[in-house]
């Protein structure tokens, strides 16, 4: 692999889009053009965009028919998930070989990263598929972008906004492990503003998380309900006052340690008690005819986390985050846009707390209609380790209406966290003083195919990833220190192929090797990975989709290695009317044995089956 980049490329491969299945004409653009992607910052299609992003809408995650983002997530290329146990168990994302803690994770532009966490980490286990709008998942270090935490991507969630007019649903579901998961929601739309308000609760007697398989026979529950709040107020000169809240309260139960026990986890009495919440309130107030966009946002997000060992706590934190930014974009011209602004970040984890500034400016540019060049820089001001400097560059070339050549570079720097930051033992008096912030260095280079009409298309894309100063526990010096290199690299496979007005293949398959500066591979991160995703949709009331997921080998603690996993899921729809739909699901149809992490299970062949009501 190394050797792809000794001449230094720097272009990037195709953002492959996973809209639903349509039957394109000639002539006609296909998703690829059209989806606007925010994450961004400048708003632009997935051709423009220059950098890899991938976007779920609403609608594939219905027609998955996951229930929590994570799986969702899951079937993108190059993105790895580990869990220690279904139903609530902790839940990370890996970008590209990236450590899950230097993935950031936004709800409606706000940061959610868990402040009071060791690494500053998200768990995704708690995050229902119910309350979103479209997942982007931005590839590579982004800090330019979005400040530190954006090391290694960025996972982008945006709720679900309020539609015309008075609207409402209800669903229920049941299945395997007793599980329930229920929902409503109304909302209502009009000249003068807007609102939603939606509720999903989630029960389900569980599987023991330490694995079966080992003997151990106790089920680990998990109950969650969710509540989500957007509402919106159109003021004069096309301003506008927009409002979002998601709000989480979950209690999940898990094993406990055990000594010589496959990965030292087995039976126990421990639950885990987490309440999270997300906010946000801006102001968008557009001058100039419309040119200079204006927008003012505070955001604040809220963690606060209980474990219990046999009926007694045995441990808590809390971490809030608080944001305060603004962002102008004006458009110059047809052919010039560009956007700046400031960003100040107040985090606080139990007692502790920190506060960082930032400023950027980004700039697209677009000397032909087939060419667009976006460049950025940013500075951010942490109050304790001092300035950091982050830029990155992207290109698109269509040289045709059947080809696209992308590239981006970037870098991306990590703070250390309260907690690294904080923390000593092991007869150390005091946290190290000399802890500096993680950075990385990215290029990618790649290109996008589609056959005229869009009936085929394919992109692959090569990527390299350099991160220094990583941040690991020591013994040495009873805390935290600089002690890591990681160097990835890889490739990303992407296609898809209408092959009628009712079916519709997508597959995709990464290759990443990740190692530390020693030569050691990372820990949980196959090399080889992919999926098969096969919609069928008739004209009519029946739809399906067939999902297969493969994970290769990959190592764990203690020289273990994991074997390679095939899952294949299948979820149906009918609709009885335009408002009233039924739906069925079964996961690991194939009932395999796998784990993500040693020593955790996984769930065997289940189902569910539930129904759907819109007004």
């Amino acid at each position: 692999m190394r050797a792809l980049w000794v001449s230094g490329l720097a272009v990037q491969a195709m953002a492959f889009t996973l809209a639903r299945a349509q039957t394109p004409v000639e002539g006609e653009e296909t998703a690829i053009d059209t989806i606007v992607v925010t994450g961004t910052r400048i708003e632009q299609t997935t051709a423009e965009a220059g950098s890899t992003v991938r976007v779920i809408d609403a609608d594939r995650l219905e027609d998955l028919g996951f229930d929590h983002a994570l799986d969702a997530i899951a079937t993108t290329p190059g993105v790895t998930i580990n869990q220690n146990g279904p139903f609530g168990g902790s839940a990370t994302v890996r970008i590209r070989g990236a450590s899950s803690d230097q993935t950031l994770v936004l709800i409606d532009g706000v940061s959610v990263n868990d402040a009071s966490s060791p690494g500053g980490g998200f768990n995704f286990a708690r995050l229902d598929t119910a309350h979103i709008e479209r997942i982007e998942i931005l590839s590579g270090p982004q800090s330019t972008l979005w400040g530190t935490d954006a090391i290694g991507g960025v996972v982008s969630i945006i709720t679900k906004r309020p539609d015309e007019g008075l609207s409402g649903g209800l669903f229920g579901q049941t299945g395997s492990f007793g599980a329930f998961r229920g929902g409503a929601s109304v909302s209502h739309g009009g000249d003068t503003g807007d609102f939603r308000l939606a509720a999903t609760q989630l029960s389900t007697g569980g599987i023991s998380k330490a694995d079966e398989h080992n003997g151990n026979t106790e089920d680990d529950g998990f109950d969650s309900l969710t509540l989500s709040a957007q509402g919106g107020l159109n003021l004069p000169g096309g301003a506008r006052i927009d409002t979002s809240v998601l709000w989480n309260d979950s209690q999940a139960e898990f094993d406990s340690f055990r000594a010589g026990a496959q990965g030292s986890v087995g039976d126990g009495d421990e639950v885990s008690e987490t309440m999270e919440r997300s906010a946000h309130v801006s102001l968008t107030a557009p001058l100039f005819g419309g040119r200079l966009d204006n927008r003012l946002l505070i955001g604040r997000a809220e963690i606060d986390r209980q474990n219990l060992s046999n009926g007694s706590p045995s441990f808590d934190a809390q971490g809030e985050r608080t944001l305060f930014r603004y962002q102008g974009t004006l458009d110059i011209d047809a052919r010039n846009t560009l956007a700046a602004g400031a960003e100040r970040e107040e985090s606080t984890a139990n007692v502790n707390s920190s506060a960082l500034n930032g400023l950027f400016a980004l700039y697209e540019f677009r000397p032909a209609d087939a060419i667009t060049l976006t460049g950025g820089v940013r500075s951010d001001d942490h109050e304790r380790f001092g300035s950091e400097t982050t830029a990155r560059f992207a290109a698109s070339y269509r040289p045709s209406s059947a080809v696209t050549l992308r590239g981006s570079w970037g870098q991306g720097f990590k703070a250390p966290t309260i907690f690294q930051s904080t923390f000593f033992c092991c007869g150390a008096t005091a946290a190290n003083e000399a802890l500096r912030p993680e950075r990385s260095e990215g290029v990618e280079a790649g290109i996008d195919w589609r056959s005229a009409g869009g009936r085929a298309q394919a992109g692959i894309t090569l990527f390299r990833q350099d991160t220094e100063n990583r941040i690991s526990f020591s013994f040495g010096v009873g805390g935290y220190e600089n002690i890591a290199e990681v160097q990835s690299e890889g490739i990303e496979v992407t296609a898809r192929w209408v092959l009628n007005r009712f079916f519709e293949l997508q597959a995709d398959y990464a290759y990443i090797e990740a190692t530390e500066g020693n030569g050691n591979p990372l820990l949980r991160l196959p090399k080889h990975s992919g999926d098969l995703l096969l919609d069928f949709d008739p004209p009519g009331a029946f739809s399906s989709t067939l999902l297969v997921r493969y994970n290769g080998s990959e190592s764990d603690r203690g020289g273990a290695e994991l074997d390679a996993w095939t899952r294949v899921d299948v979820n149906v729809r009918y609709e009885l009317s335009d408002r009233f739909e039924v739906y069925g699901r079964i996961e690991n149809l194939l009932d395999a044995h796998y784990q993500q992490i040693l020593g955790y299970g996984t769930p065997g062949r289940s189902g569910s089956v539930g129904a759907r009501w819109q007004y």
